[in-house]
């Protein structure tokens, strides 16, 4: 019976498309609101601000992370193009290509020779593929899986901050926003870190310091500039 295994990396492509985008969500959006607050603008200009960077932020994250994957996808297919052309030119100067791959990987000049005409055999573009070019079916560029993940991760990430503005009194609402944002962040951070096998404190760290930077930056300027207006 086939000993089946489930490895982390099989979630690589969806996992951080989705953290990035819950994350940019949580972060871009408090911030916003943070700094709207910040230069004394009335609550519902404020839930306005938000909601606008909750459509736009999700509508960015989704046509750039298409955009870059599918760049990726694109020099993905390139290379197997070029591959293909080279096996049908030359498939023994190919072979030995591959046999060079697998003396370097710790394999006889033998053994490695046979294993390159064995795999050839069997499918030489998927050998060159993952051997030479590094292209496997766990990391190959999925453009519209990341735009759907990312735009749907950052509307939820943003409309956390977003709920609560509707419910914070308004003479706390800065340091509403603030600290469940954190809260939020160290959440998704832990979250992310146990699906990706890393440390749940260093994860949640990582995160909550990047978001209280940013929030803090962006509500000195909103201050600055209110005060200025």
């Amino acid at each position: 019976m086939r000993h089946i295994e489930r490895h982390r990396t099989q979630h690589i492509g969806w996992l951080r498309a989705s953290v990035l985008g819950a994350n940019d969500g949580i972060v871009s959006t408090a911030s916003l609101i943070v700094g709207i607050a910040a230069a004394q603008a009335s609550h519902g200009s404020i839930l306005v601000t938000g909601v606008a960077g909750l459509v736009a932020g999700a509508m960015s994250m989704a046509a750039g992370e298409y955009v870059s994957v599918y760049s990726q996808a694109d020099t993905e297919q390139a290379d197997l193009a070029r591959e293909r052309a080279e096996l049908a030119a030359d498939p023994d100067a190919e072979r030995r290509e591959l046999t060079a791959i697998y003396v370097g990987r710790g394999l006889s000049h033998h053994l490695a020779s046979q294993v390159a005409e064995q795999l050839s055999a069997h499918d030489a573009i998927g050998a060159h593929a993952r051997d030479e070019l590094g292209i496997s079916a766990v990391v190959a560029a999925r453009p519209l899986q990341a735009a759907l993940a990312s735009a749907g991760s950052f509307a939820l990430g943003a409309a956390l901050p977003l709920a609560v503005t509707v419910v914070a009194p308004a003479p706390n609402l800065i340091a509403c926003i603030a600290v469940t944002s954190l809260l939020f962040l160290a959440v998704l951070g832990t979250v992310a870190a146990r699906v990706g096998g890393a440390s749940p404190v260093l994860g949640a760290w990582r995160v909550t310091f990047w978001g209280a930077l940013a929030m803090g930056v962006t509500a000195g300027v909103g201050s600055i500039f209110g005060a200025v207006v």
